[in-house]
């Protein structure tokens, strides 16, 4: 039984999920550094995101290997990004563990990126979302660090604020070696992606 579980968890689809904020005023700010990832993942795959028929969010996917790859970008604000995650695990019949919710994290400087099976919001009102409608923190999420605000700066100014050149520049990097590795993931499973993202 537990061989079949892992065989399964090894082909299983992947349901990636970008927080942010739509609108343009809100591109390449440190709060969407989860959208950056899946535009990212969309142009190195080749994929056209697209908005579903009275559904609130943009998508795309793809066969990679032995697994299904579905790229999300929720288009309500940052603090109503879970809602529509039931409407998607039911019509892709995923479970939990398919999830990966790529989000930006303060406790991270810029240049860093960790990959987790499960944990608390700590704060983040998309994760509090996101909680919130699966019922549950045993998701996988991939932290994209964005850096704590100078003293002078408020929290919202900081998330809502755009990366100095140098720290987009590091936020960059590490987002094409997470994109690389994910799209090279489709033969494993997610535990070893976590380790591979880990591993520096």
């Amino acid at each position: 039984m537990q061989k079949k579980a892992q065989q399964n968890n090894l082909y299983s689809d992947l349901l990636i999920i970008g927080l942010g904020n739509p609108g343009s005023v809100y591109e390449k700010t440190r709060h969407n550094a989860g959208f950056d990832l899946i535009e990212l993942l969309s142009e190195q795959l080749n994929l056209l995101l697209q908005k579903p028929l009275f559904r609130n969010y943009l998508y795309s996917s793809v066969l990679k290997g032995n697994r299904r790859i579905h790229l999300v970008k929720p288009l309500s604000y940052m603090n109503r990004s879970g809602e529509i995650l039931p409407y998607l695990m039911k019509k892709y019949s995923l479970q939990v563990e398919n999830v990966l919710i790529v989000t930006d994290n303060m406790d991270l400087i810029p240049g860093r990126v960790r990959m987790k099976p499960k944990g608390s919001s700590a704060g983040h009102n998309g994760l509090k979302s996101v909680m919130h409608f699966l019922g549950t923190g045993e998701f996988y999420r991939l932290y994209i660090g964005i850096g704590r605000p100078e003293k002078e700066s408020s929290v919202v100014d900081h998330v809502l604020g755009l990366f100095s050149q140098e720290d987009r520049r590091l936020v960059d990097s590490v987002l094409s070696r997470a994109a690389c590795l994910i799209m090279n993931s489709t033969e494993t499973a997610l535990e070893q992606l976590l380790n591979e993202i880990n591993s520096r």
